[in-house]
């Protein structure tokens, strides 16, 4: 079954307990990055065959508060659909052994510089193996100086106005973050400009509705969730999920599952194999 109420409860109970660990840290700071490559959060089967999925949630800069509830919410996305979900903010996850486990990586709310060089080159070479990437909100607010990085989400934040309501215009309904979710779609978010304008290098899915709030600056093309195939690889990027209470909402869990999904070629979709 879909995204449901029971599906929303359930996240943010395993996002509560997570924040009540972080609660108990010094200062109430997060919680130190695991020494490990990776730190598996959850298993959704125990076959040793199932497909992986990797998320990465560090910060060099702002830190979204969203950012535990967010990964409790793809943990469960795991859960229910039957693949293994680990979350880590550690770079030395960006090993070529390490992720060559994985089917797809998840850059979760993301900020600042968070690889170093050999990560960066390991990431690529996973990427141009066939591995899959989606990008949330702050992924594109990640690895300014990193050209190959900025190409493979499609663009780089510049800026936004206040958190308000937007409408959301559908422009492919047949990807399997947009198939399930209203063609005319009002939600609230932090709704980014970025410093160019990604249609022509990718394959846009979305597009937020600038005559419908207030303060955006990219006119009336202002693609908000797009995907493309780049250097062997596959990419999807929403530039929605700011807030905590996105991953409650159930249309936007539809659109982060079918994208993660999508990627990791759990969903078929050919939208963008002709892009990138």
């Amino acid at each position: 079954m879909r995204e449901s109420y029971e599906f929303a409860k359930r996240a943010f109970c395993l996002a509560g307990l997570f924040l009540v660990l972080t609660a108990c840290s010094p200062r109430g700071a997060p919680p130190a990055a695991t020494p490990s490559p990776s730190l598996a959060v959850a298993s959704s089967s125990p076959s040793p065959t199932a497909v992986r999925i990797l998320v990465f949630s560090r910060t060099a800069a702002f830190r979204h508060a969203a950012i535990p509830v967010a990964i409790a919410s793809i943990v469960h996305l795991g859960s229910e659909h039957g693949y293994l979900v680990d979350a880590t903010e550690d770079g030395e996850a960006f090993s070529d052994a390490n992720l060559a486990r994985y089917r797809a990586v998840v850059f979760l709310l993301t900020t600042g510089d968070v690889l170093d060089e050999a990560q960066q080159a390991a990431f690529e070479r996973f990427i141009r193996a066939g591995g899959g990437f989606a990008g949330v909100h702050s992924a594109s607010d990640t690895e300014y100086g990193w050209a190959w990085y900025g190409k493979l989400v499609g663009a780089y934040f510049q800026r936004h106005p206040a958190v308000q309501s937007a409408v959301i215009r559908i422009e492919d309904a047949s990807h399997p973050s947009t198939a399930s979710v209203p063609a005319s779609w009002k939600r609230t978010d932090e709704w980014y400009d970025f410093r160019a304008n990604p249609r022509r290098d990718v394959h846009v899915l979305a597009t937020v509705v600038e005559a419908t709030y207030s303060g955006g600056g990219m006119g009336a093309d202002h693609p908000i969730a797009w995907c493309h195939g780049f250097d062997g690889g596959r990419s999807w990027y929403t530039a929605m999920g700011h807030a905590a209470d996105s991953y409650s909402d159930a249309n936007f869990l539809l659109h982060l599952e079918g994208g993660i999904e999508s990627v990791a070629g759990i969903s078929a979709s050919d939208a963008c194999a002709g892009h990138g």
